[in-house]
């Protein structure tokens, strides 16, 4: 088949004036609407030029799938995402690339097989009973609460239990506080071409100071805790024994450093998307009430007042497509990692040159009308029914490809068990008056301002 290699800026997209600085600032100031409107006034496939870069914005689910999936070894992630995002979480496997990512991906993967996953099912549950017990005071019947703050500690206390086997209230709090700070900061330095030094005096740059001396001196002060345990002392199944144990091929274990570098991955992957994910659900099911009587009735039918087991999460099916409906309209990772292609492949009939950095958001593919009807409305049976007509890469809150969330298992399977729960025990209703929360992109999908809703015992 001929094709023809056409540079980016032959293909449709919007004027760019003063090599595109005008549409940069349009991206900072609102990058999902910017992006929205991209896909409204152009297509699926859209060209930009901004300073001396020229892109493709990807939009259609198989295009998509033709560059993450069958090109992916022609693709590396954007430099500038990979610089910002290292200065936190080293070169852990959401940053590595080439052989050092598939060393750490087929050397961790064991770890995250479902079988694996479902053992930490009863530290979920525990973690979620302590925080939702405690949610309301004693003798309150209902309260108005910030359910960030909520779901920020819960699943940071899953992590910490889970990667350390440790139970710490405090710290775990002061954690989440620090993966939320370094979260702001990266998307902010994401859009300057380089990064101000940290030690500057200035107010956010001490912000990411204090964030990451709390991050790494809790994971430094865990590993060594750990390392100075006798063996048989020492905890055998938690995910800070498995980066210890982990054996590549060749017989080589992770480093220091590697071992270092995942702990902090897994405080943010692990953390701050779920914690996204059951926040946007909250919001979600107290605007539809019947969708969360009907999820409550599925909930206490199953588990009988009992605490929820990894088993029964195949059982609660609408709380589940509850769950998915809820990602596909605030996807906790609205946008995924810029690319950059290495070498050349065919799109359309055309050749992608390379060099061309390619961008992906599944907040505009999972709000396509094309894929989904009634696109901005909550419809949970979505995904009770048959789904094969639909294009694979049509729902990805997950990335797409050999990429694709290595933790997606034990993500979906802490949502399930932490929503079973919270609908075992409480009504979510909105508060009157106040306005619909503003999502803005960090590393994850966030609200702009604090989320209120009105909590009552069942």
């Amino acid at each position: 088949m001929n094709t023809t290699t056409l540079p980016s800026t032959q293909r449709a997209g919007p004027p760019c004036p003063w090599r595109g600085l005008p549409l940069l600032r349009a991206m900072y100031r609102d990058y999902l609407g910017f992006t929205s409107g991209l896909q409204r006034d152009h297509g699926d496939v859209v060209a930009m030029r901004i300073g001396p870069e020229r892109s493709l914005d990807l939009f259609h689910p198989d295009d998509v799938r033709t560059a993450l999936v069958d090109h992916a070894d022609h693709l590396v992630r954007w430099e500038r995402g990979v610089s910002v995002l290292s200065q936190a979480f080293g070169q852990g496997l959401l940053v590595a690339e080439g052989d050092a990512w598939r060393r750490q991906r087929r050397m961790l993967a064991p770890g995250f097989q479902p079988r694996r996953v479902q053992g930490y099912a009863a530290l979920m549950v525990d973690a979620a009973r302590e925080a939702l017990d405690g949610a309301l005071p004693p003798g309150t019947r209902q309260a108005v609460l910030p359910m960030e703050d909520l779901f920020n500690a819960l699943t940071m206390d899953v992590i910490m239990r889970t990667l350390f086997s440790s139970r710490a209230p405090a710290v775990a709090r002061a954690a989440a506080q620090a993966t939320q700070v370094l979260s702001q900061e990266a998307l902010q330095e994401m859009f300057w071409p380089f990064s101000l030094p940290d030690w500057l005096p200035l107010p956010h740059k001490a912000a990411k100071r204090r964030a990451l001396g709390v991050l790494n001196g809790l994971v430094d002060g865990e590993i060594a805790a750990r390392r100075a345990l006798p063996v048989e002392q020492a905890p055998s199944d938690d995910l800070l024994a498995m980066l210890l144990a982990v054996r590549d091929e060749d017989g080589s274990a992770l480093n220091a450093a590697e071992v270092h570098d995942q702990c902090m991955v897994m405080f943010q992957a692990g953390h701050e998307t779920t914690a996204t994910a059951l926040l946007w659900w909250a919001w979600l099911m107290a605007g539809h009430p019947e969708a969360a009587a009907r999820a409550q009735q599925e909930v206490d039918a199953v588990l009988q007042g009992r605490d929820p087991a990894a088993a029964d999460a195949q059982a609660l099916p609408w709380l589940g497509a509850t769950l998915k409906e809820a990602m596909r309209l605030y996807p906790p990772v609205a946008a995924i990692m810029t690319r950059r292609v290495r070498r050349p492949f065919e799109l359309r009939g055309q050749v992608v040159p390379a060099g061309t950095l390619l961008r992906i958001t599944p907040w505009v593919i999972q709000r396509d009308a094309r894929w989904f009807a009634q696109p901005a409305a909550f419809v949970p049976e979505r995904f009770l029914g048959d789904t094969s007509s639909q294009p694979r890469s049509a729902w990805m809150p997950f990335g797409v490809g050999p990429r694709v969330c290595i933790g997606q298992h034990f993500a979906l399977l802490e949502m399930t068990l932490v929503a079973a729960m919270l609908l075992q025990r409480f009504t979510l209703h909105r508060v009157p008056g106040e306005a619909d929360p503003v999502p803005r992109m960090h590393v994850t999908l966030r609200p702009a301002g604090v989320l209120r809703l009105g909590v009552g015992r069942r």
